[in-house]
């Protein structure tokens, strides 16, 4: 939940391992004003989708077909259709006559619109209520179950989840690689597709204060 707290700022709810509200962390309201355009967002969506199509499908043709290409009998008398060689495609075993060869599918959008579509996903994110700030989660040894337990006090136990922290912790990466749908990442590495595909995000104080400095700078 946002709260507007004038002077040209704003905060959201903090809340602690128990899934109770904690306090708040502030923020700078300019973030809010960003406009959503949601052309953008899809392109930024499709960018990174296409970037992760395989795209090694091979095919061959007509001329790749092994054997030979003499003509299989002669044009006439012998009571059969015409016919040429083998490896023609209309035979069973011959080539294909538009065969799909490898294809890069992958494009870039410029940078500078790749980190509007992010800030316009975060923004949304903010004003749907999608983003849980919680206090410092930290572990000394992996421990998937307390994890599990994190996302049953704050109610999104099930749910497509992105976790955000603000620096790389293989502790907590350890124990939340088991968990279905759900995500981790740092708030440096931070992206419209990750924002887009998850339906939840969770965030801890230091995160969220390094995206909103991110975004607004």
């Amino acid at each position: 939940m946002i709260f507007w707290l004038g002077d040209n700022m704003a905060s959201v709810e903090v809340k602690n391992v128990s899934g109770v509200a904690s306090g708040t962390v502030e923020f700078d309201s300019a973030l809010l004003e960003s406009k959503v355009t949601p052309r953008l967002l899809r392109d930024a969506y499709v960018m990174y989708e296409t970037s992760r199509r395989q795209g090694t499908v091979k095919i061959k043709t007509k001329g790749e077909i092994s054997g030979s290409k003499k003509k299989l009998f002669r044009q006439k008398g012998t009571g059969n259709a015409r016919m040429g060689q083998k490896r023609t495609p209309v035979r069973v075993g011959g080539g294909n006559a538009f065969g799909k060869k490898p294809k890069d599918w992958s494009f870039r959008m410029p940078k500078k619109a790749m980190r509007v579509a992010t800030r316009m996903a975060l923004v949304g994110k903010l004003k749907d209520g999608e983003i849980v700030v919680v206090d410092q989660f930290k572990q000394e040894k992996p421990k998937t179950k307390e994890v599990a337990l994190l996302l049953k006090k704050l109610s999104i136990a099930g749910k497509s989840c992105l976790f955000v922290v603000g620096d790389y912790d293989k502790t907590l990466w350890l124990s939340t690689r088991n968990i279905p749908r759900l995500s981790l990442t740092t708030a440096a590495w931070l992206n419209s597709y990750d924002l887009l595909k998850h339906r939840v995000v969770v965030m801890t104080r230091d995160a969220f204060s390094n995206c909103v400095a991110r975004f607004t700078a």
